[in-house]
């Protein structure tokens, strides 16, 4: 089968990577080889016998425990990412993304790339025409970043470069700019440079005296249109007869301040 033929299957070919979940807690995320099993403590699943499977199959492990066949997809691997610093939540990805206002061919500049989670979702809105341009300062967290995009296969739209963004931009023009940093204030002002009329900057902070001094920023270097907003995440019981939120929830992660640059007068 050719290769256009498998990205558009829906079915489990050998060397696909899959998730193999018991429920919404337990997953796996397993490369599909004959010959090879995955050990739960529910027992053995024959990795092969997954093999021309339909995604969303049940298949039985040795001890008779149902399990399901998933794509794998984003949000598993990020959290799958090895990391050496707390990454964004999914909860927030999507507003990050709409503010930005990022789409297909997209130029999107990210400061503070830390292990890459953030950069590889970019990655699936810019898409092959886009361009992704990370700032690093901790050649550590860069290259760690670097393995785990270059897992995902979307290096090819990423540039990743090991300098202060406090120094300024390599690049002119683009559409947006992503700041998650301790001091975001003090890119602010070259952020406006290498935007173009009307672009995006969208900030990631977690504390409210960050806000102020984000906002303030904003200001003085002729932003509008600013907005901050937190993203709280609440999960619901969907047991039949006993339908209630759960006890435990995602709660304050960061707040997102988005602004729009506006022309000098």
């Amino acid at each position: 089968m050719e290769n256009n033929d498998k990205v558009t299957s829906n079915r489990v070919f050998e060397g696909d990577y899959v998730i193999i979940a018991l429920d919404r807690k337990r997953k796996w995320v397993v490369r599909i080889e004959k010959g090879k099993e995955l050990h739960t403590h529910k027992g053995v699943i024959d990795l092969g016998d997954i093999i021309g499977l339909e995604f969303g199959s049940r298949i039985k492990s040795s001890g008779g425990t149902i399990f399901y066949v998933f794509r794998h997809s984003l949000s598993e691997a990020i959290y799958k990412f090895k990391r050496a610093t707390q990454i964004v939540y999914p909860k927030d990805y999507g507003l990050i993304l709409m503010f930005g206002e990022v789409v297909p061919g997209s130029r999107v500049i990210e400061v503070g790339v830390g292990s890459g989670a953030l950069t590889a979702v970019i990655t699936t809105y810019v898409g092959s025409f886009g361009r992704v341009y990370g700032y690093e300062i901790n050649e550590k967290n860069l290259r760690i970043a670097e393995k785990n995009l270059e897992k995902l296969g979307v290096l090819n739209v990423v540039e990743l470069k090991l300098k202060d963004a406090r120094e300024g931009f390599d690049e002119k023009n683009v559409d947006t700019v992503i700041v998650d940093m301790g001091d975001p204030w003090e890119v602010i002002p070259k952020v406006y440079d290498v935007l173009v009329g009307g672009g995006n900057i969208v900030v990631f902070v977690p504390t409210f005296n960050q806000i102020e001094r984000v906002v303030q920023s904003l200001e003085e270097n002729n932003f509008g249109f600013i907005r901050a907003v937190e993203c709280l995440l609440r999960d619901i019981e969907v047991k039949r007869g006993a339908i209630r939120p759960s006890m435990r929830m995602i709660g304050h992660t960061g707040f997102i301040i988005h602004a729009k640059k506006l022309a000098k007068y």
